[in-house]
């Protein structure tokens, strides 16, 4: 079996797309996964699948909480190791790095696309686009900043979903234990 990081975006934001996460945990072990387990109500899982191939996670589960929810959520999934990877490849400073937000990329991005993004700037933050992630800090707080996810997808062609640093650590120690047990 294969632990998987799943990260779903958008869900249970506003009241927006609301996805109960023990709903959630139930419909995917209907789906045939296992050791499902969730952290905090914005769509992270790990579970473990003997599907290897992360594409077919995501779209599985993508039709799944179409099918039980009525809406779309974008999916993307990503090995412990792939994480881990993400996560020591950011670029800032330490302390910089306990304040950034790790955008995850559903795949690495054209190369022309990511030289022309990396042409905007916004006073107080800034961003590196390494392989499948693009690393974002900003001095004055996610919140308040000018920098639009949504914007960043179109420009470069892709689907992402952010997680902040203390969501990485947690994402990766519950992986880690998923492993651990067995």
């Amino acid at each position: 079996m294969n632990t998987v990081i799943v990260l779903l975006r958008g869900i249970n934001v506003g009241g927006h797309k609301k996805v109960p996460m023990l709903e959630l945990r139930s419909l995917l072990t209907l789906e045939g996964y296992q050791n499902l387990r969730t952290y905090i109500q914005s769509g992270n899982v790990i579970l473990e699948s003997a599907e290897d191939r992360l594409k077919a996670i995501e779209d599985t589960v993508q039709k799944a909480i179409h099918s039980k929810f009525g809406f779309d959520v974008p999916v993307i999934a990503k090995t412990r190791k792939e994480l881990q990877l993400i996560f020591e490849a950011c670029p800032f400073s330490e302390v910089e790095k306990e304040n950034s937000y790790f955008i995850l990329l559903s795949s690495v991005p054209k190369k022309s696309l990511v030289e022309e993004v990396m042409t905007i700037t916004f006073e107080n933050e800034y961003f590196h686009i390494i392989k499948d992630c693009l690393y974002f800090y900003s001095s004055i707080g996610y919140g308040r900043t000018k920098f639009n996810m949504n914007s960043f997808e179109k420009k470069l062609k892709v689907t992402a979903t952010s997680r902040n640093y203390k969501t990485m650590l947690k994402l990766m120690a519950m992986s880690d234990e998923n492993e651990k047990d067995h």
